[in-house]
This record gives C-alpha cells, sequence and structure tokens, in this order.
C-alpha cells in the first residue's frame, strides 16, 4: 500500500528557514520522479519542485533560488529545504509522483509565514 508522509511544517517568520520531510512507502519511491506540491487558501495546488530518480531537479520561478528539493533514495525520503521564507510562501505543502497520482495524496504539512 502506498502512503506518502509529509513533515515538518510550522510557523515561521518572514525570512527564515524551514525543512519539510517526505516518508514514501509501497515500492514507488526509487525509480520514480517525486516533486513537491503546494495548496494556499482559495489556490489551485501547484508543483513547486522536482527531482528525478538521480540529481535533475526543477523549480517553480516562484522558489527559484530559496528552495532546495533532495532525496535519499536509500531511506525513501524527498526533502524541501525553504529559505528565505515569504508571506506568500503559506500554503499546506504535500509530496507525490510527478505526475501526480490521485491517489497517493497524503495529509500534507502546513507552513504558515508571518510577516
Amino acid at each position: 500500500q502506498v502512503q506518502l508522509v509529509e513533515s515538518g511544517g510550522g510557523l515561521v517568520q518572514a525570512g527564515g528557514s524551514l525543512r519539510l520531510s517526505c516518508a514514501a512507502s509501497g515500492g514507488i519511491f526509487s525509480f520514480n520522479t517525486m516533486g513537491w506540491y503546494r495548496q494556499a487558501p482559495g489556490k489551485q495546488r501547484e508543483l513547486v519542485a522536482t527531482i528525478a530518480r538521480g540529481t535533475s531537479t526543477n523549480y517553480a520561478d516562484s522558489v527559484k533560488g530559496r528552495f532546495t528539493i533532495s532525496r535519499d533514495n536509500a531511506k525513501n525520503t524527498v526533502y524541501l529545504q525553504m529559505n528565505s521564507l515569504k508571506p506568500e510562501d503559506t500554503a499546506v505543502y504535500y509530496c507525490n509522483l510527478v505526475p501526480s497520482v490521485r491517489d497517493y495524496w497524503g495529509q500534507g504539512t502546513q507552513v504558515t509565514v508571518s510577516s
């Protein structure tokens, strides 16, 4: 059974940092491109960062230069280091495959950035 569990969110002041983690189970991790998505109140879910099986990464323009995605294939975990956080980064953050699979969405982790 596939399960994605996000953690590491919280409340932080603008300019601060957080590191999110996503633990994957069910055999989906090692051979797939993984991504971090976010959904702000009243907005559609958006893809913010992706990492392929190796080290190839891509970022949305809104987070480029501030966020870094990484993965540990041995631990079936993907990370999102978020620096220089802005109030507009406030959202629930999720991980999933890229492209996403509807049945794999987890609960997400809330990130709130105060000004």
